[in-house]
């Protein structure tokens, strides 16, 4: 019988936090009478994370813990969680006890109660120094109006609880995890909510944000955004770009042709206007070329006709 909930919770180097997250966990646990297990997932942590886990995982069956070869990233860590993931609501969580476990049978209640497939936790009062705080605001906004999601304000809080089929219909990669809720909505889960829910400054370690992260986030939303809407149709956008573009240069060139015979301007080739014209029109074929290359690859891909079924009657 599958577990009422699965905690999984992605680590790297927080030896000092999962002895008293775990603790902390089961009896939240005991205290509302869940059937549980929780998934460490160990992202090649350089301290003794792993020992501290297996530890753990002797004298506890419901941990469970999975060892990465070496850092592979959060996105990584959570979907390998997923994977292994057997309860029927899933919570994910930091680490670092930011993340308050108390908060699990409010999650566990939207979307068991309330019909929600995925909720996201709000930090509304933050715990973060100014240079994490700022760009997370800027992150957030943005992904609001790319996403079109907007009653969500904290996309990258790591406090959130899942349906099960949610969690083993998507795939995160990447930075990815950023963004799992515009990934679950453009897999048909729409039913998307919020909670305010308490952030505690850290209490061990250092945190793990960067600039290098905070950017290369922004990049898989762009990626996010472009396979949602055309990773089956491809041409639709290079096709459209490409046609934009050569038709833009095709003026060019019909107005160049007419004050050459018209008005007998003749020194076509020394003005500006024919190297764009002829820019345009190169760029407009190539990009309708990769535009059906890209259509005959998704068309030859195993996954071309794959899509979720949420029900089906009489067959």
């Amino acid at each position: 019988m599958n577990p009422d909930i699965s905690i999984v919770v992605p680590l790297f180097n927080e030896e000092e936090s999962l002895g008293e997250l775990v603790s902390w966990i089961g009896s939240v646990m005991e205290k509302n009478s869940f059937t549980w297990e929780v998934i460490l997932v160990d992202d090649g942590s350089k301290d003794s994370s792993w020992k501290v886990i297996a530890e753990l995982a002797a004298g506890n069956h419901r941990v469970k813990g999975i060892r990465f070869r070496r850092n592979y990233g959060k996105s990584a860590a959570l979907n390998s969680g997923f994977e292994n993931a057997s309860g029927n609501v899933v919570i994910t969580m930091d680490a670092d006890l930011q993340d308050s476990p108390d908060e699990i049978p409010g999650l566990y209640k939207m979307i068991t109660e309330e019909g929600y497939d995925l909720v996201s936790g709000w930090k509304k009062k933050r715990h973060d120094p100014i240079s994490k705080t700022i760009p997370s605001r800027f992150f957030n906004w943005t992904t609001r109006k790319a996403s079109g999601i907007n009653n969500l304000h904290d996309f990258n809080c790591g406090l959130k609880a899942y349906r099960s089929d949610v969690v083993k219909s998507i795939e995160v990669y990447g930075e990815m995890h950023r963004y799992i809720p515009v990934i679950a909505k453009w897999a048909g889960f729409g039913r998307i909510g919020e909670k305010v829910v308490e952030h505690r400054a850290r209490k061990y370690g250092t945190t793990k944000f960067g600039l290098e992260r905070f950017v290369n986030g922004f990049l898989d939303l762009m990626s996010i955004m472009f396979v949602s809407r055309f990773g089956k149709k491809p041409m639709h956008l290079f096709g459209m770009l490409g046609m934009l573009s050569f038709i833009a240069g095709f003026i060019i060139a019909v107005k160049l042709v007419i004050d050459k015979y018209f008005y007998h301007i003749y020194n076509m080739t020394d003005r500006p206007l024919f190297y764009f014209g002829f820019l345009a029109m190169i760029i407009g074929t190539q990009l309708f070329l990769a535009g059906f290359l890209a259509e005959m690859i998704a068309r030859n891909s195993p996954d071309r006709n794959r899509y979720l079924v949420t029900d089906t009657q009489n067959l």
